[in-house]
């Protein structure tokens, strides 16, 4: 099959993919004029983290040059406004997820920390012998703060299994759950394998259980349309810097009556109603986990992001990043020597893989020489990598703003990969 004729077959894909105009969203993203050894670059790297559009970036700008001012606690007009500027980002983020009320959503400074605080806070609940669900294929953020309860707690990790494939499999999980269990903590989208989990029926399967569930939505939340209420789940993480916002800046959602008797994570200003020598109140969420001067102008950012993202045809981009994912996947199976990892049905758009013979940062370092940026390593997925049998594995993962040209010019940087370590 022809370049064309293979573009024609993943275009048909969907009507949605003809009424998103890609190159009219490219031309928001400044750093995509940019040339990297005198070539155009060729953004890949996504999933690590996406880049941002000009909106978000002057939302910064204005935010610091113009309204900046401590949030909350000031009684003058700089302090008000940038209050407003910041609640009005978390109603973003409520509106994104569809959280029932604006005081479900916490802002943190990105997932980890997120996951972190939901482990800290239920962790006081947890004993030894309580069990904790999480899947193979965790980002190592949805992995370490629960070794913490492990290691601190007496607390049993239970690993829910992937198919060969990479798909969850959920009839293997069910069987995993317990009496004993209490958190389930699953990728929304595996950032290694693209798998997009069912997300729904794993907290189904949980709350029948007894057990808590949070939702990694760190990969999920940029490729999938959600709604917390419809999931039901107890907790959802998203983080900026995926979501073509600023570094430094996610958010939790959590339920309501869930977090009103959960401890804080962290004590100092803000989260506090009262403080006295002989004892302390605390405010009610979401300020109760907000200690602290929060990240106000990344806050701003993230919601300028997240309103960009919703004002799109969410469907028509899917569809355009699954053009994507086909079109690299037909052309990267021609090739003898090329290993994809992940091959899930629906899975998101990202590919990671191995060339024979040819380490990942070797494959990254040749493919960086051609402007184009991919991930290589471990993908902070270790225990994913020991399943596969891997110690490396490179991957490239797509956002909105990639092209089908950039796609072409991505595939004839592996068969330059190939040529060099035949």
């Amino acid at each position: 099959m022809s370049n064309s004729a293979s573009l024609n077959k993943v275009l048909a894909i969907s009507p949605a993919t003809l009424s998103f105009d890609v190159l009219a969203e490219r031309e928001k993203f400044p750093i995509l004029s940019r040339k990297i050894y005198n070539k155009p670059l060729v953004y890949l790297d996504n999933g690590a983290s996406a880049q941002k559009p000009k909106e978000v970036l002057d939302s910064i700008m204005s935010a610091y040059a113009e309204t900046y001012s401590n949030v909350h606690r000031g009684a003058h007009f700089l302090s008000s406004e940038s209050t407003v500027a910041f609640e009005k980002a978390r109603e973003s983020a409520r509106r994104f997820v569809n959280a029932k009320k604006v005081e479900e959503i916490i802002f943190t400074k990105g997932a980890t920390e997120a996951i972190n605080l939901v482990a800290s806070s239920l962790g006081a609940e947890i004993a030894a012998g309580d069990e904790i669900v999480i899947s193979e294929m965790e980002h190592h953020s949805n992995i370490v703060p629960w070794h913490f309860l492990r290691e601190r707690k007496g607390a049993k990790l239970v690993w829910a299994p992937i198919d060969e494939d990479g798909s969850f499999n959920l009839a293997a999980f069910a069987k995993l759950l317990t009496k004993n269990t209490k958190i389930v903590a699953i990728t929304h989208m595996s950032n290694v394998l693209g798998t997009i989990t069912p997300v729904a029926e794993i907290v189904r399967l949980a709350h029948e259980a007894g057990a808590k569930v949070l939702i990694d939505g760190s990969q999920g939340a940029v490729h999938e349309i959600v709604d917390v209420q419809a999931l039901d789940c107890d907790f959802y993480v998203c983080t900026g810097h995926k979501l073509y916002g600023p570094s430094g800046i996610g958010f939790l959602y959590g339920k309501y009556d869930l977090l009103a008797q959960m401890q804080p994570y962290q004590g100092g200003g803000e989260m506090i109603a009262d403080v006295y020598q002989d004892r302390i109140t605390y405010a009610e969420p979401p300020h109760r986990f907000e200690a602290g001067t929060p990240p106000i102008v990344e806050a701003i950012g993230l919601g300028v992001a997240l309103d960009y993202m919703m004002a799109l045809d969410r469907a028509a981009v899917a569809a355009h990043e699954s053009s994507l994912l086909a079109h690299v996947t037909e052309e990267m199976d021609k090739l003898q020597g090329v290993r994809i990892f992940g091959r899930a049905p629906g899975k998101g758009a990202l590919v990671t893989f191995e060339i024979a013979g040819a380490h990942a940062h070797d494959v990254s370092t040749i493919l960086d020489r051609a402007g184009i940026a991919v991930r290589a390593g471990t993908h902070c997925a270790q225990p994913l990598m020991t399943r596969l049998g891997l110690t490396a594995s490179a991957r490239a993962s797509f956002a909105l703003y990639n092209t089908h040209e950039e796609a072409e010019i991505f595939i004839q940087g592996i068969r330059r990969v190939k040529e060099l370590f035949a």
